[in-house]
């Protein structure tokens, strides 16, 4: 029988790479997305092993909901990788309460809501496996970022904390903090000086987090939880 992941966020950038090899690899993807059906539509014509549901992750009815339809479709969850996360740039002055809150809403309220609704799944189970997308900028800070980097360092205290409530349950908590990546994310910004600054000398690429992605969701890192697994090119050690 197919294992079941449920990946927010999936119809663009690192969401879609995951789904992608998760597919590829015989799991079967319920494929999340807000805004960007036709990008949704195109990633479910990729593989039979896709589903896609629509639903804005800061709304716990629609994320309820959701995990209902993937439960009634697909079987119980068994890995759950809150990606879905939106950012701007801007100075910290000029950001609106109504941009901080929403932000929030989507990058921290949304892993709070997600999280809470697949866990029945895992405890009655035993075993899963929770893998949350932060950021480098969580880690560090980015100036003109103030907002994005906070919900990416709320994140990383979300998964070192959740991870041992959660031990004794045998569900890993773990985080990806992706460095500079190649997204549509991060088409409209100029990378090169990163890029120059990053010890590999390159951008990074989706499919490389996807691959982090699935190595914490095997039974080939069963005995990490709690980590926060920097792929970010050596730029923060």
């Amino acid at each position: 029988m197919s294992k079941v992941v449920l990946i927010t966020g999936a119809s663009r950038g690192i969401g879609r790479a995951m789904a992608i090899k998760f597919a590829e690899s015989g799991w079967l993807v319920a494929a999340n997305y807000n805004k960007s059906e036709e990008k949704a539509l195109q990633l479910k014509s990729m593989s039979s092993n896709i589903y896609i549901y629509k639903a804005d992750v800061s709304d716990r009815d629609e994320v309820k909901k959701m995990v209902d339809a993937v439960r009634k479709e697909l079987g119980p969850i068994c890995v759950l990788i809150n990606n879905a996360a939106i950012s701007s740039i801007k100075m910290f002055s000029d950001i609106t309460k109504e941009e901080w809150d929403h932000t929030f809403d989507v990058n921290v309220k949304g892993v709070y809501n997600c999280t809470q609704e697949v866990l029945p799944d895992m405890v009655r189970m035993n075993s899963g496996s929770i893998i949350n997308i932060s950021s480098m900028w969580g880690q560090v800070g980015a100036s003109c970022e103030v907002h994005y980097s906070a919900t990416k360092a709320a994140i990383i205290g979300f998964t070192k904390a959740l991870a041992k409530e959660l031990g004794p349950s045998c569900i890993r908590v773990n985080c990806i903090a992706p460095g500079v990546i190649a997204t549509e994310m991060n088409k409209d910004v100029d990378l090169s000086e990163l890029r120059e600054e990053t010890p590999l000398g390159r951008i990074g690429t989706a499919s490389e987090i996807a691959e982090c992605a699935y190595f914490l969701a095997s039974d080939n890192s069963s005995f990490i939880t709690g980590q926060v697994i920097g792929v970010n090119g050596g730029l923060v050690v």
